[in-house]
């Protein structure tokens, strides 16, 4: 195997995986060594799996599986199936050290601290696992699909299904609970946006290829995501075709999926967006089979 080769298997499968674990185990011990002994709720389906774990008795991992199920099927369309691998691969490690942590005793039973370091622990574990290519919670996943539909941006839409499952703690185990979860919230989600930028964060994508009717095609069919075409001119290779794309973050494993299996030598630039103007984020409303036209 070439060295080239040997450096490619690292970065794009043995180092997201290794990330991926990381990020699990540190979310996990938030979770079950500060937040859950306390009755401190993550939000989306992770919360709403920490309550019905509260009610029932059953294991709280269990849930965090069987919820996720539908959330990951719904998303597989659009993120592929390299998506659908390291979601499952980081919810399933997650939860099974759920279960590995849950004896241990918790490592503080001050609320402040439990707020702080549980927030921030967990904020970075999620952090570790967006920016590898996975998630951890659906909710992500649908409020994602919705926000190409509708005004609203990712990171509202989850803030608005926070909400909810925040009132329902708040009856169920106090008002202070749910206090104390929304800022667990706050923290947490300050710390993903240090950790992968922001699942609403642009990036732009700059693809000089020969096969861009191919590749904008699949960017559109796949991720709803179209591409503005270029014409460009290496000094040497002559005349050539350039593709501009803006997707989000969490797109980003599946856009060089795409390109890798269509055009193996295509040169691709990935750099942040600090503003987008416009609804050029958004997916369009036509049908992915138009893609073609």
């Amino acid at each position: 195997m070439k060295q080239e080769d040997k450096k490619n298997l690292f970065t794009e499968t043995i180092l997201p995986f290794l990330l991926l674990t990381i990020g699990a185990a540190i979310a996990a011990i938030a979770l079950e060594e500060f937040l859950v002994p306390f009755t401190i709720l993550d939000g989306g389906v992770v919360g709403v799996s920490m309550i019905v774990s509260q009610l029932s008795g059953l294991p709280l991992g269990i849930f965090i599986v069987v919820l996720n199920i539908p959330f990951l099927l719904l998303g597989l369309r659009r993120l592929g199936w390299g998506f659908l691998v390291r979601a499952l691969y980081a919810m399933v490690l997650f939860s099974v050290l759920l279960e590995v942590f849950a004896p241990l005793p918790p490592l503080t039973d001050q609320d402040l601290l439990v707020v702080v370091f549980g927030g921030v622990l967990l904020g970075l574990g999620v952090g570790l696992i967006l920016r590898s290519g996975g998630c951890l919670d659906g909710t992500e996943i649908v409020a994602m699909l919705l926000s190409r539909k509708t005004s609203f941006s990712t990171g509202q839409i989850v803030l608005g299904f926070n909400i909810v499952i925040y009132a329902v703690a708040g009856l169920l185990f106090g008002l202070d609970r749910a206090l104390y979860s929304l800022l667990t919230y706050f923290i947490t989600s300050k710390i993903i946006d240090m950790v992968e930028n922001g699942m609403e964060q642009g990036k732009a994508v700059m693809i000089i290829t020969d096969e861009s009717r191919q590749i904008a095609d699949a960017l559109y069919a796949q991720l709803g995501r179209t591409c503005t075409l270029l014409e460009g001119r290496g000094m040497i290779s002559g005349q050539k075709t350039v593709l501009y794309c803006v997707v989000t973050r969490i797109e980003i494993p599946t856009v060089k999926h795409i390109i890798q299996s269509m055009d193996g030598s295509a040169f691709v630039t990935v750099s942040d967006v600090s503003e987008i103007i416009g609804q050029h984020i958004k997916q369009t409303n036509l049908d992915a089979s138009e893609s073609g036209n």
